[in-house]
């Protein structure tokens, strides 16, 4: 069990991955201090802060997940487990162990997420998003204007490296987020179109091509 005094203070589970509120998340778990915390979160049923790993170091904002359920469970005590995010937060500072525990434990602000997005922007991203699943010829038919935290749906499907997509997360408002991930189709959408044609043309190379007559 954990003790009074840690009550402001949650189990702290970097990763190099960037977690986004509502999303699911399945790990992998092998370390003997995560596999303590598992066992915690199924005992106590607390939940865990998984701050992004990025340039060496943890950054100070990342996403609280809760277990949700054990898929395997190995002979050498290793797991498989599936979790869902929950809360953003800020990480006001980090302890290598959570007092008598082995994982690490630190103090955190929970952000408020705040969606201010209005329709025409949530159609617009929605509208600039399909173009580039239909330039890559991916299928999903699963995006709606009225989505819950649209940025966050999106974030991870749209080729953004992972300082962007801790920077979507690390934004306030839903309207930034949004204008961040229009920007990057924006930018990387011809880029795909140019290489897509260069790609064409090193098909025809060696091949015989047949030109119209021009006159002139």
């Amino acid at each position: 069990m954990l003790h009074r005094e840690m009550l402001n203070k949650i189990p702290i589970f970097p990763l190099n991955v960037v977690v986004f509120p509502g999303e699911n998340l399945n790990l992998h778990i092998f370390e003997p201090r995560y596999k303590e915390l598992i066992k915690d979160c199924i005992e106590t049923g607390i939940s865990f802060g998984i701050p992004a790993y990025l340039d060496s170091k943890v950054q100070n904002f990342g996403s609280t997940v809760k277990l949700e359920s054990i898929v395997n469970k190995y002979p050498d005590g290793r797991m498989d487990v599936m979790t869902k995010a929950e809360q953003k937060f800020r990480l006001l500072n980090m302890e290598p162990t959570l007092g008598s525990k082995l994982y690490a434990g630190g103090e955190v602000e929970f952000m408020e997420v705040i969606d201010n997005s209005n329709h025409s922007e949530r159609v617009l991203l929605i509208e600039t998003v399909q173009k580039l699943f239909k330039l890559l010829q991916i299928k999903k038919d699963n995006l709606h204007p009225e989505m819950e935290l649209l940025s966050f749906k999106v974030g991870h499907h749209i080729g953004l490296t992972l300082k962007q997509e801790f920077r979507l997360l690390s934004l306030e408002k839903e309207s930034q987020r949004i204008d961040l991930l229009i920007d990057h189709l924006i930018r990387t959408i011809p880029a795909i179109r140019a290489a897509e044609k260069s790609k064409e043309k090193v098909k025809l190379n060696g091949h015989f091509k047949f030109f119209d007559p021009l006159e002139f």
